[in-house]
């Protein structure tokens, strides 16, 4: 990956929006003024609040995705224009939506919250979906962002009920061609019926062609879908996929997921919920979804379980980090980071861990589960999809590394966790953000905090760290530099 081509004041800008962590070293005082840099900021209208960042690798411009508005800003955080997005007369139980017919629930001015912010480069456009009518999207030109499109009037329209940002994902296929994909992946609110919550959809040329957004395919018995059960919410009530990450890899698009199950505790008769995180694997040609795969991921460091996924991204390994792990330095890794525990999604434990996956090591782990299946090894062991006890079907046929599935043992769940590898963690100031990339052969790792400051820090050599406060404007933000690697 090569280095990012952006200045500080715009790179600091992504990781202000991407999150909040601290480290395991002793506390040391704050470095002299001398030696603190100034960032540039800025700051929207008071009731706002700001959801998602995406940045232009082509420009260098900030697209921020706000409660109410979508800004377009420099590199050097100027706002160069706006597109308001809301409030609208809203009720989140109006399905279809009450712009499409009318709703006898009570309306209320209702805020449009950002829930997904994507640049589709191809089309030179940018998508925004919202949080008003059931999850309906804009596409606005990326150059003053002149509304495009805003296709509503078909069910595949609505992409998500839930009004939180943050719970939306999406991937987007390009092709050179062909019509890209784009692969949505959502938390469903107890709305199995409405949501499916991982999908595949057209993102047609023309911004407001009938297709958008509609199933790369359908009929009455396939879907490029997954959906929910209802008989699942029956053993969990609230029962739901949260999604952390989404990225594509090789021929493979990944979802990094947080998801309750029921779980018996040694010597218990009785079950408890906890929550279980999951790396799930689609093949990005799957139309079916036949290749659906989902395996257990979690970080341990001195006998102490980190189970509760925060954040994740992808990067390449470098050069130095490469020797260390004994990989190519193209090869992906998954920078994670994990809270303490499994028992608390809404209330984290402060204890977390940086954790890296080498996405090679976990490919092989879905093929040697493949490989099994397919000898009729064991079960499809995939409880929410109410399938655990089915046996997996044999079959004469030869599983290799992209390898996309058949109508048959699928979706599939693979039970033993990939374990990462822990270089980091910090017990009282919780990571909640990580950002990462390559820099003359280093792997460098930011990771951000609920604390309130901007850490540098150096791991394999703690000869220097800087800490700057971002004072009351940036409340909830903080930021460590790690280098994660060999010093030479």
């Amino acid at each position: 990956m090569k280095a990012m081509p952006w200045n500080w004041t715009c790179l600091l800008s992504h990781l202000l929006m991407v999150g909040m962590g601290s480290s395991t070293l002793l506390p040391r005082q704050p470095p002299p003024v001398s030696q603190k840099r100034s960032f540039v900021t800025f700051r929207g209208e008071p009731a706002e609040g700001f959801n998602h960042l995406v940045v232009d690798e082509r420009t260098g411009h900030i697209y921020l995705g706000a409660v109410n508005r979508i800004y377009k800003l420099s590199s050097d955080l100027k706002v160069l224009v706006t597109h308001q997005t809301g409030p609208d007369e809203d009720n989140p139980k109006c399905y279809p939506p009450r712009i499409v017919q009318t709703c006898n629930e009570p309306l209320t001015t209702t805020n449009n919250v950002n829930k997904m912010l994507l640049i589709d480069y191809k089309e030179n456009r940018l998508i925004a979906c919202g949080s008003l009518y059931q999850g309906i999207c804009k596409l606005l030109r990326l150059e003053d962002l002149f509304k495009l499109g805003e296709p509503f009037h078909k069910k595949e329209h609505y992409l998500s009920g839930v009004n939180e940002s943050g719970s939306v994902f999406g991937v987007i296929v390009s092709y050179s061609n062909l019509d890209d994909k784009l692969f949505i992946a959502t938390a469903v609110d107890g709305k199995p019926e409405y949501f499916p919550t991982i999908s595949s959809r057209k993102l047609t040329k023309n911004s407001e062609a009938d297709g958008m957004f509609a199933y790369v395919f359908h009929d009455e018995f396939v879907a490029s879908m997954i959906k929910i059960p209802s008989d699942t919410f029956t053993v969990i009530p609230d029962f739901d996929i949260y999604y952390v990450y989404g990225f594509s890899s090789g021929n493979f698009v990944y979802f990094l997921t947080l998801q309750p199950e029921m779980v018996s505790p040694p010597g218990s008769t009785t079950k408890e919920q906890v929550y279980t995180s999951k790396l799930v694997r689609l093949c990005k040609e799957d139309t079916a979804f036949n290749s659906y795969v989902e395996v257990p991921i979690g970080c341990e460091r001195g006998g102490v379980e980190y189970r509760l996924l925060q954040a994740a991204y992808l990067s390449k390994a470098g050069a130095v980090l490469a020797r260390t792990l004994g990989v190519r330095p193209e090869d992906d890794l998954l920078f994670t980071v994990f809270s303490k525990g499994q028992k608390r999604k809404m209330k984290s434990l402060d204890e977390s861990a940086l954790c890296i996956f080498i996405l090679k090591q976990i490919n092989d782990r879905i093929k040697e589960r493949l490989q099994s299946c397919y000898r009729g090894e064991g079960t499809l062991d995939l409880a929410w999809l109410k399938v655990k006890d089915i046996p997996c079907s044999s079959a004469l046929l030869t599983i290799d590394d992209n390898f996309c599935g058949l109508d048959m043992n699928a979706p599939l769940g693979v039970s033993e966790m990939v374990r990462g590898i822990p270089v980091f963690t910090e017990d009282r100031d919780r990571m909640t953000s990580v950002i990462a990339y390559v820099y003359k052969n280093h792997s460098l790792a930011f990771v951000g905090t609920k604390s309130g400051k901007l850490k540098k820090e150096q791991s394999w050599d703690h000869e220097e760290q800087d800490v700057i406060s971002l004072g009351a404007g940036f409340p909830e933000v903080d930021q460590l530099w790690i280098e994660v690697g060999q010093k030479h």
